[in-house]
């Protein structure tokens, strides 16, 4: 029986704030709602996500629905991609985000680069498809470091498909094994207005 990790990218949140405790808008908590409305069709088995408030908040819904705590994971927070805790800002990050899947080896200083974030998620993926083979599996994240992993089995989730995602995003990911069989995006501007 095939593993199923659906990655699910948070939804909207506040543009500053610390890091860890920035929590989901308004338009963030209704989006999380329908989020967990949409899981509960897929049955899940085990909800895990990034330590970040926001991550946390989107998945607890579903966690809340099979009965189980969120299992907070430090290794799926997102990139730190500056030394201080606050958000950096979008004109910022944009050609931060473009060097860095230039070079995946580049930071700034003190700072974590691509390739430094994508080992220490993607270690923690190879856990949770060895230690949950057969389940399915909610990871609550954010949107760079979902890309790196998603990117480290398949090349074309790269910055530009980073560009394209959404606050909510949900990619059903189908693994045999450890080997990436198949993608299926789940939350489309047609779930947004069903739900």
């Amino acid at each position: 029986m095939n593993t199923q990790i659906y990655m699910i990218r948070h939804g909207d949140s506040p543009k500053e704030g610390p890091e860890r405790t920035r929590g989901l808008t308004k338009k963030g908590i209704a989006d999380a709602q329908k989020v967990t409305e949409l899981l509960k069709k897929e049955n899940m088995d085990v909800v895990v996500s990034s330590p970040y408030l926001r991550s946390v908040q989107t998945v607890e819904g579903i966690s809340q629905h099979i009965g189980q705590s969120v299992i907070v994971e430090e290794d799926l927070k997102e990139r730190i991609f500056s030394t201080n805790n606050n958000r950096i800002s979008d004109q910022e990050l944009g050609p931060l985000l473009e060097a860095s899947f230039h070079d995946p080896n580049f930071s700034l200083e003190g700072a974590e680069s691509n390739a430094e974030c994508q080992r220490r998620a993607v270690a923690l993926l190879d856990t949770l498809l060895h230690t949950h083979e057969g389940k399915k599996i909610a990871v609550g994240t954010h949107g760079a470091i979902m890309t790196l992993m998603m990117g480290h089995y398949d090349s074309r989730y790269d910055l530009d498909f980073l560009h394209s995602t959404s606050k909510p995003d949900i990619y059903r990911m189908e693994f045999n094994g450890h080997e990436l069989v198949r993608v299926q995006r789940l939350w489309t501007e047609a779930e947004r207005v069903t739900i």
